[in-house]
């Protein structure tokens, strides 16, 4: 028999109380809020490249380095629930209907961007510049990877 960690526990425990409120949040208003995250997900790895290839501020890289990774933890997938798969409303998605038959690749996808993400934040507290350029990259290859294969262009 499986041993049940309390990590297990709080982790089911968080889905579902992500369930619930993203059952509160309307199809539309889930597209909003997964373009908006994605956007400032991106600006930040602007933000991140034009230290990279300019004058470095250590301090900027390592805030944008936390914010794409809160957006990479904080439960994206949950705003991807049926009825957001084409546009609603005023909210255009970009999405391939594909994502929402490919769960366990998507799953892969999303993780790999967490754990990239995850890495670059820590990467970013070394100041080690040329770390830093290896793990951004490192994240800028998962979104590609998944724009690649889910997103329509």
């Amino acid at each position: 028999m499986k041993k049940i960690t309390i990590a297990t526990i709080l982790g089911i425990a968080a889905l579902s109380l992500a369930s619930s409120a993203v059952a509160q949040v309307k199809p539309e208003e889930q597209i909003k809020f997964r373009k908006a995250a994605y956007g400032f997900a991106s600006w930040n790895m602007g933000k991140i490249k034009a230290n990279l290839e300019g004058t470095y501020d250590a301090a900027q890289v390592k805030a944008a380095a936390n914010a794409i990774a809160a957006v990479a933890n904080s439960g994206l997938g949950a705003l991807f629930s049926p009825g957001t798969e084409k546009s609603v409303g005023e909210q255009k998605t970009a999405v391939k209907p594909e994502l929402f038959q490919k769960g366990a690749e998507v799953a892969k996808l999303a993780g790999d961007f967490t754990a990239a993400s995850n890495e670059l934040v820590k990467v970013a507290d070394s100041g080690d510049v040329a770390a830093i350029k290896v793990a951004f990259g490192k994240v800028g290859a998962t979104c590609k990877s998944c724009h690649d294969e889910f997103k329509l262009h």
